[in-house]
């Protein structure tokens, strides 16, 4: 998975990353509020790790504005040293779906964070072989995908797309994490292999037309697949 963490801690920060790292997982790292909603305007990511006490805006207000402004998908995981119930109370109102205080452990925080990718659909465990989006049929033990029980020709990479948007209906999702997640190369790469394979999939899906389903590019930054 795609993971972004706010620490101003570097000891904090390095931990968790070599923690989700060994795991096979992909990190960035910002150790302020600005920086990383600056960061967040032009991407997107899987899973957020968020500290409360950060230079420049607090890690709650991060995660307020990320929920009104920029995700209000993307699972988010408090890491702090706030132990009051009522700060957990906030962050959990405020849209968090985890909370965990200071100090933190290896074993614990890696079955926290794979708890939530299972619900997002990372993970063996919550693989099914079939999803269902009407007129849509993804069967994923043969790697096809079906329209009005129709196969839809297609490549891998197109399937994988294909699956990949899907799982992450109604968020924005970035080139360069279409690029990490589907092709498994650098974000920093040449992105018109993702506008080709995008604008194949409108055509060979129907994506534009009267079916229910909508893929727009969003401007400097990626693709939202939503029904409408």
């Amino acid at each position: 998975m795609r993971i972004v963490i706010l620490e101003d801690d570097k000891d904090q920060a390095d931990l968790l990353v070599a923690w989700l790292e060994e795991a096979g997982h992909q990190c960035t790292v910002y150790s302020d509020g600005n920086a990383f909603i600056r960061a967040y305007n032009k991407d997107s990511y899987d899973i957020v790790l968020l500290d409360w006490e950060v230079p420049n805006i607090t890690g709650i207000k991060v995660l307020k504005h990320l929920r009104e402004h920029l995700d209000a998908l993307v699972p988010v995981v408090f890491i702090t040293q706030r132990e009051a119930e009522e700060d957990m109370v906030e962050a959990l109102e405020a849209g968090a779906d985890d909370y965990m205080a200071k100090p933190i452990r290896h074993l614990e925080t890696m079955a926290r964070v794979n708890a939530i990718a299972r619900r997002v659909g990372f993970g063996e465990e919550n693989t099914s072989d079939t999803y269902e989006f009407s007129p849509f049929t993804i069967d994923t033990k043969i790697r096809q995908v079906f329209k009005n029980g129709e196969q839809v020709e297609m490549t891998q990479k197109e399937y994988e797309l294909t699956l990949f948007l899907f799982k992450n209906l109604g968020r924005v999702i970035s080139r360069g994490h279409l690029l990490e997640m589907v092709w498994g190369t650098s974000s920093k790469l040449n992105t018109r292999t993702v506008d080709t394979h995008i604008s194949r999939l409108r055509t060979k899906l129907d994506l534009e037309s009267e079916q229910g389903w909508r893929l727009t590019s969003v401007y400097r930054h990626g693709y939202r697949l939503e029904q409408v």
